[in-house]
């Protein structure tokens, strides 16, 4: 069995990725990091999890006897767990922003603080099983990227692979609520959230840097906020090269995807869900994509969704972890998604 700490438990990341170790077939579970809540049981701040665990939340001393750490962590604090674990553990899997850009120039100017332990950067894997799969199975530090930069990534990235789009590409991102975190301000509050669609990043979203990096392309992302708890939808806007067919557009999308697990194209003429919707990906690790061609304009717009706790945060971690220990990927993230809902 591969031990495995989460620091972090009691947030929202945090608790999907208890959720999904919990029901890993050779995953135990033996330490639940949460500094607020140490002693308390997992059901108390989890209630999905009631009879499936007796374990309570503890401190970070009861991680030491591990194979696996879980950084469910919040960005600018998680680099001196990182520093701490890095060498301690055989496997570091981070789920905060912290070592997603391999540039801490990048970092100041998206997180506005300066890098703290730019020294480890290069270690780090991007945890992208799609594109990177080789080198994650010898990694030992790992970083997952964010929610809405995941699907982006693998939305665009067969077009860049085969230099099918032209930058800029143009980002539209639609978020629910539980992308900002179990401890959000007033802003996630119902009564100011309900009923708003809230552009919270209209310039200079820090997942558009993270896409630069992974396809290459200069991206430009603007952020909302919808009237949901969970799911990500990505709608990219991308001019074609001149002379690029339609036809090179879908066998760059088959080719890349064909054998990948947890990557739905979505080709269908009509219908309800004829275009990639979040809401029947819930507590799936799917990341669906589709794209409307508009040859005579030469313009692509390709729609990516996921559930950003799962396919955006905790599911892909757990993906990684299967592909770095040899297990089947599908371990632990079978469950594909309802409806209705």
């Amino acid at each position: 069995m591969i031990r495995a700490a989460v620091f972090g438990a009691a947030g929202y990341i945090g608790g999907e990725l208890l959720r999904l170790l919990l029901g890993h077939p050779e995953v135990e579970l033996t330490a639940a990091v949460s500094s607020r809540f140490p002693g308390k049981r997992l059901d108390s701040v989890h209630p999905n999890l009631r009879s499936a665990t007796d374990l309570t939340f503890t401190t970070p001393e009861r991680a030491d006897d591990c194979d696996v750490v879980f950084l469910a962590t919040p960005h600018r604090s998680t680099m001196d767990l990182v520093r701490h674990w890095a060498d301690r553990t055989d496997l570091l899997i981070d789920l905060s922003g912290d070592f997603r850009l391999r540039d801490p120039d990048v970092y100041r100017r998206y997180y506005g603080v300066p890098h703290e332990a730019p020294e480890l950067l290069d270690r780090f894997v991007p945890g992208i099983p799609e594109l990177h799969r080789d080198r994650l199975r010898t990694a030992r530090l790992i970083s997952v990227p964010g929610c809405m930069a995941n699907a982006a990534i693998l939305a665009l990235h067969p077009l860049a692979a085969r230099q099918l789009a032209l930058s800029p590409v143009l980002l539209d991102g639609r978020t629910g609520s539980s992308g900002s975190g179990a401890s959000a301000g007033d802003s996630n509050l119902h009564a100011e959230r309900s009923g708003a669609l809230r552009v919270f990043a209209p310039t200079t979203h820090r997942h558009e840097a993270e896409v630069a990096q992974h396809t290459g392309l200069d991206a430009r992302m603007t952020a909302t906020g919808v009237e949901a708890v969970r799911g990500v939808q990505i709608v990219c806007h991308a001019e074609v090269p001149e002379g690029v067919e339609e036809r090179a557009v879908r066998a760059a999308y088959r080719e890349a995807y064909a054998d990948e697990p947890f990557v739905r194209l979505v080709a269908h003429k009509r219908g309800t869900y004829r275009y990639p919707e979040p809401k029947i990906l819930l507590g799936s690790n799917y990341c669906d994509i589709g794209h409307v061609w508009d040859g005579g304009a030469r313009r692509l717009v390709v729609v990516a969704a996921l559930d950003n706790l799962v396919k955006g945060g905790a599911g892909n971690a757990v993906q990684c972890l299967n592909v770095r220990m040899d297990r089947p990927e599908s371990y632990g993230l079978s469950f594909p998604g309802l409806h209705p809902v």
